[in-house]
């Protein structure tokens, strides 16, 4: 099973990959994306402490990720043998009792179409935008053993 790890200590807070994600899912090109549209969104955060420590926050495919629990229609579903928590937004009902459930607050409100909207790990591309865009290569994927995260 893959994750995505960050080193903290790498992470300028550039929102490099906050903007590859925005780009990824709406089928733009980062150079051209449009930073006015409010209703571009990114699956992943990039926080700052009021103490000016970087907090960079993603999905972090729970183990047992209760968003899946919590998910009335069954369109979230965590694959076993990736790890990957994937969403089928054709599936989900709008009910966002996976945003309420969700511990680090990863899942959101796809303002356009009225459905949940999380970080897929890019699994349609061979490397996350969020890892390619990285200019400090603080993002990476790394493998990791059953029951560790």
């Amino acid at each position: 099973m893959e994750r995505i790890y960050i080193d903290r200590q790498l992470c300028e807070a550039c929102k490099g990959c906050m903007l590859a994600c925005m780009a990824k899912h709406n089928g733009e090109n980062i150079d051209t994306l449009d930073l006015l549209d409010t209703s571009n969104q990114s699956a992943n955060l990039i926080e700052q402490s009021s103490q000016g420590e970087v907090a960079p926050i993603f999905c972090r495919h729970c183990d047992k990720p209760e968003c899946v629990e919590a998910c009335m229609s069954g369109a979230l579903t965590k694959d076993k043998e990736t790890g990957i928590v994937s969403l089928d937004q054709n599936k989900c009902a709008g009910c966002w009792m996976c945003v309420m459930s969700c511990s680090y607050g990863m899942i959101n409100k796809d303002t356009n179409a009225n459905v949940a909207f999380k970080c897929d790990l890019c699994k349609d591309r061979e490397k996350s935008a969020c890892i390619e865009n990285c200019p400090t290569g603080a993002i990476e994927l790394i493998e990791v053993g059953e029951g560790r995260a």
